[in-house]
């Protein structure tokens, strides 16, 4: 694979629009308009030049990688990709649409298709596509650039041959540690991390300590390396709703259920980091 394809420029998308600049491939980050997709641009830069004053990455490196990255707002530009990842907002009938029109655009036989989705089914997301076999999850973690993990989910009708090519994709190109859930809501990691949010945000809402003191005490109690409301901002506080209602729609627990103080967060723009207040303010 030399050509990726990334749909969502947010924290997400551009973080791995970044991890397949870096590993050497050609990436077109597609976004929801010009604006944004210079936002993503900046946003890629912004996260390479950090990497460069850490020392981890050499200038010359920040600027092969951006001379292999291309932002737009285009679709058709993902004809010729190899690999398109979908990183687009957590809203089922969004991704729907676009694995539909993404699977006609697409022009190689064997060009794989992925979602980065926490929750929505993949088997769904590859009867969109046309292309059913060459379809599955492929979840990467907050920063991509950073976290190692990366979880492959095969759908029942992924054929063994795209999760095997996934499979070294993911652990040879990108260097990454690639895991294998099974097409349930949630995955392995998500299954257990957000009935814990929830649980959090359901102290807090009680009244039970301040943001501040349950984050501290899971931080130096539990040996965490960061709370779990400080965590939900980070992650998005829109995307810990949409992932309990996906899990609560498939499983029926109610610890999946996202408590009421969430949902009035989110209907007030109070998203986390990236709205600039959720638990905790943040700068702009």
């Amino acid at each position: 694979m030399e050509r990726l394809g990334v749909i969502g420029g947010g924290l997400m998308g551009s973080g791995i629009a970044e991890v397949g600049a870096r590993a050497g491939l050609d990436v077109v980050t597609v976004e929801v308009s010009e604006e944004a997709a210079q936002a993503a641009a900046a946003r890629v830069e912004g996260s390479l030049r950090r990497a460069e004053k850490r020392g981890k990455i050499t200038t010359a490196d920040v600027d092969v990688a951006l001379e292999r990255t291309t932002f737009t707002a285009d679709l058709e530009l993902l004809a010729d990709c190899d690999l398109v990842v979908e990183a687009a907002s957590e809203v089922e009938q969004t991704k729907l649409d676009l694995f539909r029109r993404v699977g006609a655009i697409l022009q190689k036989d064997d060009a794989i298709l992925t979602s980065n989705t926490s929750s929505i089914p993949i088997v769904k997301l590859g009867a969109a596509s046309g292309r059913a076999d060459r379809v599955m999850g492929v979840h990467f973690f907050n920063p991509a650039p950073v976290m190692k993990l990366v979880e492959l989910i095969p759908s029942l009708t992924t054929s063994p041959q795209t999760l095997d090519r996934m499979r070294g994709f993911a652990a040879q190109t990108l260097g990454k540690e690639p895991i294998e859930a099974t097409d349930r809501a949630g995955f392995v990691v998500n299954s257990l991390l957000v009935p814990y949010l929830l649980s959090a945000i359901r102290m807090y809402e009680a009244g039970y300590a301040s943001a501040a003191d349950i984050d501290q005490g899971m931080v130096l109690g539990c040996g965490h390396p960061m709370g779990p409301l400080a965590l939900s901002d980070l992650i998005g506080l829109d995307t810990i709703r949409a992932i309990g209602q996906s899990l609560y729609q498939e499983f029926k627990e109610p610890l999946y259920s996202p408590p009421p103080i969430l949902d009035r967060m989110v209907d007030a723009g109070l998203m986390g980091k990236k709205s600039g207040h959720g638990f905790y303010p943040y700068d702009a």
